[in-house]
């Protein structure tokens, strides 16, 4: 089938960059010695996953419980989930996991979190690799001092079920270069050694061998691509392998087109010059939407599009739009090569 028969809108990704993205910050992080651990949130496909660690990942990096438990499902080995795990139903989970993969790890910012893996773990009679978060400027999750850092670590060494794996954080930055030989001094007394550092970003992740604390890297948007990213400089929009392919519905007046893609399609992200890139007319502004329906300003492109005519999409936040579709669509050369289901879609738990 030839990519101008799909229906739409569609989810497609071209096979050459995709490939390409891989093997790019593969081959950079390779150069300078940090092991990738790519995050699966931006694809959220087992086979893609595979490409992944088959280019050279030591693993990959999970989100969300369900996530962790379909690539695991999947034979993905080694998974890193970053997220905070409570309560008793996903910590049950979280048992069940633990006894089938040969390589899990988990984090933790609070001696509330660390009480609750080390109960389920003694319970399940395993032993779980948790990494310690800490904040490095984002204000999201994470410790918020060396101090605090290291007792957590103290904290996860000392506990039944559960061994120190290291630290993690998110995004890397000047802040990760200071706060990781503190904690490690902090540590060196007890003997507890700092045997990993997880940091991460795609936006920076040409900027990874710049801190040398920092022994892995986890990536999620580069494997795709997006407008926001290219924006960043991470990648060009030549790059970026992912795309919506929509329709012209409507030409109510001469400035506005209708696209067949609304909320339901693309990312809610707003980039300030509209909700994606029209490839075929870059001077075009997709100005608001509704569920089904995108508003294109149509006023500054010389030419127009006709009702009927396809427009490819690049979206400003290609994570989101992914989670919106139950498959992608891989393409290589104006051809269908495959049709990946999204099997992570919408497992938020």
């Amino acid at each position: 089938m030839k990519i101008s028969q799909l229906d739409t809108p569609v989810a497609v990704v071209d096979l050459d960059k995709l490939e390409a993205n891989i093997k790019r910050l593969q081959a950079y992080l390779d150069e300078h010695g940090i092991a990738n651990r790519p995050h699966m949130k931006t694809h959220k496909i087992p086979e893609i996953a595979h490409m992944q660690i088959k280019a050279g990942a030591v693993g990959i990096n999970c989100q969300k419980l369900g996530e962790a438990e379909v690539m695991a499902q999947a034979g993905i080995e080694d998974i890193l989930i970053t997220y905070n795990l409570m309560g008793q139903a996903k910590l049950e989970r979280l048992q069940r996991l633990a006894h089938r993969l040969p390589r899990l790890s988990v984090v933790a910012d609070s001696p509330f979190i660390v009480q609750g893996l080390s109960r389920a773990m003694e319970e399940a009679g395993v032993t779980l690799t948790v990494l310690v978060e800490f904040d490095s400027g984002s204000n999201r999750c994470g410790t918020q001092t060396p101090e605090e850092t290291a007792e957590l670590a103290r904290l996860i060494a000392r506990s039944p079920g559960l061994r120190f794996g290291g630290l993690m954080t998110y995004p890397s930055t000047a802040k990760t270069d200071a706060v990781v030989p503190a904690v490690k001094s902090l540590l060196a007394g007890d003997g507890i050694p700092l045997e990993r550092v997880s940091g991460g970003g795609s936006p920076n992740m040409w900027e990874a061998h710049t801190h040398p604390a920092v022994t892995e890297h986890r990536a999620g948007t580069y494997v795709y691509g997006d407008r926001d990213l290219a924006a960043s400089g991470a990648v060009t929009l030549e790059q970026c392998a992912f795309s919506v392919i929509t329709t012209i519905v409507s030409r109510p007046t001469a400035e506005r087109g209708i696209l067949d893609g609304g909320s339901k399609t693309f990312s809610s992200d707003h980039s300030g010059k509209g909700f994606g890139l029209v490839v075929e007319y870059p001077e075009a502004n997709i100005y608001k939407l509704n569920e089904e329906h995108g508003y294109v300003d149509l006023s500054a492109c010389a030419r127009k599009p006709e009702i009927g005519e396809r427009l490819t999409v690049i979206p400003n936040h290609c994570c989101v739009v992914s989670n919106l579709f139950n498959q992608i669509v891989g393409v290589r050369g104006g051809e269908v090569e495959v049709i990946w289901p999204v099997a992570c879609r919408g497992l938020l738990q």
